[in-house]
């Protein structure tokens, strides 16, 4: 989620429950003898866009099957629903109406673009990032989008990092027979508290019903106090001039955490970021069933896979911070490896906060060597990008392990050599998690030159979908225990794409029957399939597949537009009856000037995708709809034939 530039299981499954099918009442089942239940599920993929007109659109002409224990089998067609647009003027803001992807400041105003003189304009972020649909408050659907960034200001220049992020709260109505979701009030939620809200990637939705966020690519310390004219500074006091009006208040530590955002019974929100989460490259954070263990995308080159654990159940103020080395075991389907727990420390957001608000730097935390040295440690992680010689200042460890997690958990000798590893979610009935390394090339090939070299595995450019074994027992590096009983003791690769020696016609540089570059993640209990969207410049169209876990059988369900990438994945098994898939898209027309693309016209595409979405300039908010409705089975559970009529 960034800028690319850098068969069934045993007998009858009782999917009912979580499918927003749930088992027919006793008083329904007495009023229909033949009562039925959903014995399996199965998508019908679709092709690849042949032509212009389809690879403009965002849509789905995928469907899935339904089989039910009386050997019935049901089809339902899948589509693509709109929600809204990032430049639709949607959002309500001090009584005038926005775009819905428009940034505000501390003070609660839209954040103007004045990069052509006498034009002054909105900012509108062309990158709508995560959706949460909310479970109801208060008889409500509500859903938290982010706006990951700006690609290019008015004037054609980079907007990229400098123009501050920002969040959608929307209420929507559902219609109760068809499920069909429509924007009624969609407002801009307010990052004043918390000093603004930095490239929010994706996101998850936390047991307990609040919207989990992310700050992805954390500006790195060392440039910002040590280096004037680095992209860290640039980036930071552009944003904090355009958020503040003060660029006096830059600070890097601001940035790099978890927001988790609230909706109120009033609709609504309030947000606090979790400072004793750590600070790294948040693509998201995915709870586990106990309440309290979390594991992270860490998104860049060079990065580290962390845990946490909370002290306490749906409260993430305060717990530990933990990070893995990865012991390489094979090299099969990707790769696979054990996964060993370093303890990096324990930390309330209360402590680590006045920590920042003491204005520390890097310089504080870190002695540095420009060469070996004795008592230093060598390491390489994402944000300076090249060996590193560090010395943690005697009793800055907390510091150190908490603001600038990374670094901390590469000199005790956890693994900083994943790269592009984004998208998290969770198969909690398999004890199992999933992760997706969207490129794995860099840190995670053999290089005898890198300070470490714990990770040797396959280059496959298009990436592999991992799969995190959960146990319980398990002890640290310091052989104690570990309080959860959801880590991770073993990865191996469950998907690979296939790179290709040179593109084809449509410019695809990677098998376009095969999953390129996998990006978001998100897994539907009841369908017993994980989804997986593609941020991917080796597909000139990104998709979004269904992996069934049970068959392993991979289908296409949706194409983006061309150039844009997919994002805001996310299954809601049951809404008020309904389930949905919800699904964005993000910078259309991205990169397509140097793509090779000889089976349709190149410039008529391009003047397609400028005509009909504009590129680089807006996204799309919507879902795929068509899935199986509770209401339908409440109203027509006396007639086996149309029980899920649509």
């Amino acid at each position: 989620m960034n800028k690319r530039r850098f068969g069934k299981k045993g007998a009858t499954i009782a999917l009912a429950l979580a499918l927003t099918i749930p088992a027919v009442t006793p008083a329904a089942a007495m009023a229909n003898k033949g009562h039925v239940t959903i014995d399996s599920v199965k998508f019908n993929g679709m092709d690849a866009p042949k032509t212009i007109e389809q690879m403009v659109q965002t849509y789905s002409n995928a469907s899935l099957d339904v089989k039910y224990s009386n050997g019935e089998v049901k089809k339902f067609p899948l589509s693509y629903k709109r929600l809204f647009k990032s430049e639709d003027k949607i959002a309500s803001n001090k009584g005038e109406l926005i775009p819905a992807g428009t940034p505000i400041d501390v003070n609660g105003n839209p954040i103007i673009d004045k990069s052509v003189e006498g034009k002054p304009t909105y900012f509108v972020s062309d990158a709508p990032d995560s959706n949460s649909l909310l479970n109801p408050i208060g008889g409500k659907l509500y859903m938290v989008t982010h706006y990951e960034y700006q690609t290019f200001d008015a004037a054609g220049k980079s907007a990229y990092g400098v123009v501050p992020a920002s969040m959608s709260l929307s209420t929507l109505e559902q219609d109760k027979k068809t499920g069909e979701l429509t924007p009624k009030d969609v407002k801009k939620i307010d990052f004043s508290s918390v000093n603004g809200l930095w490239i929010p990637c994706n996101g998850s939705l936390s047991p307990w019903n609040t919207h989990l966020g992310s700050e992805e690519y954390e500006p790195d310390a060392r440039s910002f106090e040590l280096n004037p004219t680095s992209s860290a500074r640039t980036q930071v006091e552009g944003f904090a001039q355009l958020y503040f009006g003060d660029k006096s208040k830059a600070n890097p530590y601001f940035y790099g955490f978890i927001p988790e955002i609230k909706v109120n019974d009033n609709g609504s929100a309030s947000v606090s970021k979790h400072y004793s989460i750590g600070r790294f490259s948040h693509e998201l954070m995915k709870m586990m069933p106990d309440n309290r263990t979390a594991f992270f995308g860490d998104d860049g080159s060079y990065t580290t896979m962390f845990m946490y654990v909370a002290d306490k159940e749906k409260d993430l103020s305060a717990g530990t911070l933990y990070a893995a080395k990865f012991q390489q075991t094979g090299t099969e389907n990707g790769g696979a490896g054990n996964l060993e727990w370093i303890k990096l420390g324990h930390a309330s957001d209360k402590e680590i906060k006045a920590i920042i608000d003491s204005n520390v730097k890097f310089s504080d935390i870190f002695e540095t060597s420009d060469a070996p040295k004795e008592g230093f440690k060598a390491i390489k992680q994402y944000t300076y990008g090249k060996t590193e010689y560090l010395k943690v200042k005697p009793g800055m460890e907390k510091a150190a392990a908490f603001l600038e997690s990374r670094r901390y958990a590469a000199i005790q000798g956890a693994t900083s050599e994943f790269n592009k590893m984004e998208g998290v979610t969770l198969n909690e009935k398999d004890k199992k998690v999933y992760i997706a390394i969207s490129d794995q090339s860099a840190g995670m090939l053999a290089n005898s030159a890198d300070p470490a070299d714990d990770i040797k595995l396959p280059k496959i450019k298009s990436g592999v979908t991992y799969q995190l074994d959960l146990t319980k027992n398990q002890k640290d590096n310091t052989g104690q225990k570990i309080n959860s009983n959801y880590v991770a003791g073993k990865m191996s690769g469950l998907i690979t794409g296939e790179d290709s020696t040179a593109a084809d016609t449509y410019g695809n540089t990677a098998n376009v029957n095969k999953i390129a570059n996998p990006d978001n993640l998100s897994y539907s209990e009841a369908l017993r399939t994980l989804f997986i969207g593609e941020d991917s410049g080796m597909h000139t169209n990104n998709f979004v597949w269904a992996y069934n876990v049970d068959t392993k059988e991979l289908t296409r369900i949706l194409s983006n537009p061309a150039g844009a990438e997919s994002t805001g994945l996310f299954a809601a098994d049951n809404r008020k009856g309904h389930s949905y898939i919800m699904s964005n898209f993000q910078h259309p027309g991205d990169e397509l000037e140097g793509k090779s693309i000889t089976a349709v016209d190149k410039n008529e595409l391009i003047k397609a995708m400028e005509k009909e979405i504009g590129i680089d300039r807006t996204g799309g908010v919507g879902y795929i709809s068509g899935l199986p409705s509770l209401e339908d089975l409440q109203n027509k559970n006396r007639d086996v034939n149309s029980i899920f009529h649509k």
